[in-house]
């Protein structure tokens, strides 16, 4: 396989199942994970596992110590930098995702903290919800989203 374009940023996630989860769809999609630290638990915690079933080992995973060694690392683009948050200023459908786009996402309880997304509002995109009563998606579900979404063009759809 050659190396995944479109990458997908998880920071300090919280909950093993979700970065399972969003494991699994990477390499349904070959698609490598970034994870950024301090983690909520061990990757060798079994619900990890268990969320990414089989594949796990196939995950092409990158972990990063802290927000700035990631940016120090891969000096990505500002314009292939996609935020995800619930009150993000637009909706994930507006933008044009480019091969090399990063999909970042928080963790589960607090989200992005504000020095990341100070400066980049307009790189900052949400999901539209219909219901107020929902406060916020899970973020399997969300990142699962986001990825099909970005990777619309590239899959023929």
């Amino acid at each position: 396989m050659s190396d995944p374009q479109m990458k997908v940023v998880i920071v300090t996630p919280e909950i093993p199942y979700n970065t399972g989860a969003i494991g699994r769809t990477c390499v349904a999609l070959g698609l490598e994970l970034i994870l950024i630290k301090p983690l909520g638990f061990s990757l060798d915690e079994k619900a990890v596992r268990r969320s990414g079933t089989t594949y796990w080992q196939h995950v092409q995973l990158t972990e990063y110590d802290d927000w700035k060694s990631f940016l120090d690392d891969r000096k990505p683009a500002r314009e292939a930098l996609h935020f995800f948050e619930e009150h993000g200023a637009k909706s994930f459908y507006e933008p044009d995702y480019q091969e090399d786009a990063y999909l970042i996402f928080g963790c589960e309880s607090k989200g992005l903290p504000d020095e990341i997304l100070n400066g980049m509002q307009d790189r900052t995109f949400n999901l539209p919800m219909r219901n107020p009563v929902v406060r916020s998606l899970n973020l399997a579900n969300t990142a699962t989203a986001v990825i099909y979404q970005a990777m619309r063009t590239q899959l023929g759809g």
